[in-house]
Parts: C-alpha cells; sequence; structure tokens
C-alpha cells in the first residue's frame, strides 16, 4: 500500500471515530451476548445489549481492531440504541454493498459508516469494517432465544 493510499484509507476523521468509541464496555447483566472475529486479521468485537420489545435499549461493547474496525464500531455505537434488528440487518446489507459493489452509503441512522467508503478497494478490511454489525446481528439473536427459552 502506498503511502498516498494509507493517508486516504486512515483519514483524520476515520482516526478520530476510532479514537472515540461509544458503550464501551461491559453489560452487568446483558440479554444478549455476541463475540466476531475476523479470521485474516484477528480483530474482535463482543457486543453486550438489552432489549426493549423490539428494539436496543441498551450496548456496550468491548472492540479490538484495527482502525477502521473501531471506526466502524463508532459509528454503530453511536446510532445503535433504539433500532430494531431489521434495521441494523439492512445497514449490514448496505455497508455489505458499498464496500463490495460501491453501493451508496448505508442509510439513517447508521449513514455515518459512509467515512469508511475508502476502504472499498481494500477487501482484506472489510471483515473487520463489519464485525460490529456482524456481532450486534448475533447478540440480538441471543437475546431472543434467551426469551423464548
Amino acid at each position: 500500500m502506498a503511502d498516498a493510499d494509507l493517508v486516504k484509507l486512515y483519514s483524520g476523521r476515520i482516526l478520530e471515530l476510532a479514537a472515540d468509541i461509544p458503550h464501551l464496555g461491559r453489560l452487568p447483566h446483558p440479554q444478549g451476548t455476541a463475540r466476531k472475529r475476523s479470521p485474516l486479521c484477528g480483530s474482535t468485537v463482543t457486543v453486550d445489549l438489552a432489549l426493549s420489545g423490539e428494539t436496543i435499549s441498551d450496548y456496550r461493547q468491548d472492540v479490538k481492531a484495527c482502525a477502521l474496525g473501531q471506526a466502524a464500531a463508532s459509528v454503530v455505537g453511536g446510532a445503535v440504541i433504539g433500532t430494531t434488528r431489521d434495521q441494523v440487518a439492512q445497514a449490514r446489507a448496505e455497508l455489505e454493498a458499498m464496500l463490495k459493489r460501491g453501493g451508496p452509503a448505508p442509510s439513517a441512522p447508521f449513514n455515518g459508516l459512509e467515512v469508511l467508503s475508502p476502504a472499498k478497494d481494500y477487501a482484506n478490511r472489510h471483515a473487520s469494517i463489519l464485525l460490529a454489525l456482524d456481532a450486534t446481528l448475533d447478540a440480538f439473536d441471543a437475546a431472543r432465544a434467551a426469551q423464548t427459552a
């Protein structure tokens, strides 16, 4: 990767987001928990959440990822409370389409993920960028499963 490519990829905004991730830590009594790991780079994101009906009412995340994965977790953490599983799944599909097929940025409230559009040219970074949404979906499913058990 050339120096100019690195500057483009690791913009100031991405580094700002990576340095200020909301809802860091773990919930003491989560309804759902999930840990996702990118096999390519080893980045991990663990999500704990609580639900109120069909919406996320509390959220915490433990993020051990590259700057791009941290930036994605930052945007997700800032937008996820009050969303439904369908909204998170839509954001995940839109983010993947933006990265892999040059699609538009995810819609609100996850539209801040647009900052990661320069990463579309770096397929080896995509899994890390998707981790926070993947872990959130799995934690939501775990919470639902616990409710019906």
